[in-house]
């Protein structure tokens, strides 16, 4: 597993066997990155099942000014706090060891909103929805901002309240879905 593009492409990103984690198989990441490098630049961002941190990740390396990065397992924050010191960009970062629940009411109290969500959670889940819409409810996600939804089996709206589908693509089992706020929420 490795950073795609950017400023620290070609760099080995840790965990790729960490228990428990499914990482974003690299072609899905580059044709992931390509559809959404328009919104990137400068953004504040939010990797909800964090692993290993590679979408956050990438995402520093190609220009979001923040990630927060949220995981529930102390194995996979050991692992992301060290990708993140050997790339030394911890400035850029902030590490959150809670599950989704908590770590969304912690934002919403915080008065934190993001640019771009990504939301790869275990597949077994089937959590989607209900994050999706918890994200909505406590106005998380800024006007314009988008959410991606890496996922397998799982069925998902094609519009979600005040989000629209803006893409959708297919890579063997493993569906990509990208919803943009498009309304004030």
């Amino acid at each position: 597993m490795r950073v795609i593009s950017g400023f620290l492409k070609g760099r080995n990103i840790l965990g790729y066997t960490l228990d428990g984690t499914r990482p974003t198989m690299d072609r899905v990441k580059e044709s992931l990155f390509g559809i959404i490098q328009s919104y990137v630049n400068d953004s504040i961002c939010l990797d909800l099942f964090a692993g290993s941190g590679s979408l956050g990740i990438e995402a520093i390396s190609n220009g979001a000014k923040k990630c927060y990065f949220v995981d529930k397992s102390i194995d996979a924050i050991k692992v992301l706090n060290k990708n993140l010191n050997d790339f030394n960009i911890e400035n850029k970062t902030k590490v959150i060891k809670s599950d989704y629940t908590n770590a969304l009411d912690h934002f919403k109290n915080n008065k934190i909103k993001f640019d771009i969500i990504f939301l790869d959670p275990p597949y077994k889940m089937h959590i989607l929805n209900d994050i999706i819409n918890k994200i909505i409810e406590k106005n998380l996600i800024n006007n314009g901002g988008i959410i991606i939804c890496e996922f397998d089996t799982e069925y998902l709206d094609k519009n979600i309240k005040n989000l629209e589908l803006i893409k959708q693509k297919k890579y063997g089992s493993t569906y990509l879905y990208i919803y943009k706020n498009c309304c004030k929420i």
